[in-house]
């Protein structure tokens, strides 16, 4: 088979109504990229399964304009291209039926790595569940230097496991219900440029699509299908999380959850999931290494927190301030620091990502034990 250009590849995954699956059969059917794109109205109807809606959105081919635009843009912000045909499509993403045909890559991060995992939960997060998802995350490190942990960019769990891998030197990658043109939630965009930077951002989306429900639904198949198991922190008895669990399932990867009170709402899903034998209890990193049978490649030190002569004059004042203070909000220290808001919201942001302060509800801060 011929080499497939950029703006086919991209093409393939902008054909309306033709799901990716789908577009898989009519590339086998005809026999190559080029040729199905290169088909007729009247020789596409006659193809088994393919009616007349399907068979007059390939053959009016306007998408093609839509990829010829995508394709400048992916080569002007040094996006890369994911095609399902090509040598370096993710392995694991290439065993499951209905992984993207197309998607794009913003990034460093190797997404064949010997170990992925996928952390998801409530937006709703409690401080338990992020605090359990922050020290399971450090503990993985320790052993797994290497490892990539994939979640959803999203409030609550998934904003904490990005943000726990960054603090512990690891490489994330988030997985977005969007094109890159955008970040959603905007409150994260701090978090997603930094995590361009050590590991990536992922969708199957063109760049200018804008976030939309089902696209969040449909980009849960990509956090199952791309990691070697899912864990799921905090979930309540419906959502995102167990949408993703279930796809998991359907792609025979393992599922861990992390139990809570029989009374707590945002443990619901993770203790309902764990009843009926559809997900492993997890209680530390421990587990995790045991279910999945995850041999350390060598016993590391845990990475020494940043010295205080190594902080900026700002990152020192703060420290100093919540030593002293104890828990405090992101108004009590500007005004005790008499430092402007959007000042001190991106020092906090730094020392956050350096694990040296740890988030809590209402805008509160505290130094990380």
């Amino acid at each position: 088979m011929s080499e497939v250009t950029l703006v086919n590849k991209i093409a393939l995954g902008l054909i309306p109504g033709v799901g990716d699956i789908t577009v898989r059969k009519l590339v086998s059917y005809t026999g190559s990229v080029e040729a199905l794109l290169g088909e007729s109205y009247r020789s596409l109807v006659h193809i088994p399964g393919i009616g007349e809606t399907l068979a007059a959105s390939i053959a009016n081919k306007q998408f093609l304009a839509l990829a010829e635009a995508e394709a400048e843009y992916v080569q002007k912000h040094n996006i890369k291209v994911h095609f399902y045909l090509d040598d370096d499509y993710p392995f694991r993403l290439r065993q499951c039926d209905d992984s993207p045909v197309t998607f794009y890559f913003l990034g460093n991060a190797d997404l064949n790595s010997s170990h992925i995992l996928s952390v998801v939960g409530t937006r709703n997060a409690t401080q338990h569940g992020r605090e359990v998802c922050q020290k399971i995350i450090a503990d993985l490190s320790l052993h797994f230097p290497s490892l990539i942990i994939v979640s959803g960019l999203a409030y609550g769990i998934d904003i904490t496991a990005h943000k726990a891998a960054i603090a512990n030197n690891l490489k994330t990658i988030g997985v977005l219900g969007h094109g890159l043109k955008t970040v959603y939630p905007s409150e994260h965009g701090n978090v997603a440029r930094s995590m361009v930077n050590c590991g990536g951002l992922l969708t199957d989306f063109p760049s200018s699509e804008p976030p939309d429900r089902n696209n969040f639904i449909k980009r849960n198949r990509i956090i199952a299908g791309i990691s070697d198991a899912t864990l799921i922190v905090e979930s309540g008895i419906k959502g995102g999380a167990l949408i993703t669990a279930d796809i998991a399932t359907s792609y025979n990867r393992d599922i861990m959850a992390v139990p809570g009170r029989v009374d707590d709402e945002w443990s619901s899903g993770c203790n309902a999931l764990i009843k009926c034998s559809k997900a492993a209890l997890v209680e530390n990193a421990g587990d995790i290494e045991y279910l999945l049978d995850w041999k350390p490649l060598k016993l590391s030190e845990p990475v020494q927190k940043v010295l205080f002569a190594e902080m900026t004059e700002n990152e020192k004042k703060v420290f100093e301030v919540l030593k002293m203070n104890g828990d405090m909000t992101v108004d009590q220290m500007a005004a005790t620091l008499s430092l402007p808001v959007h000042k001190l919201s991106v020092t906090l942001l730094q020392m956050e990502l350096s694990g040296l302060i740890t988030p809590c509800p209402g805008s509160v801060y505290r130094v990380r034990g």
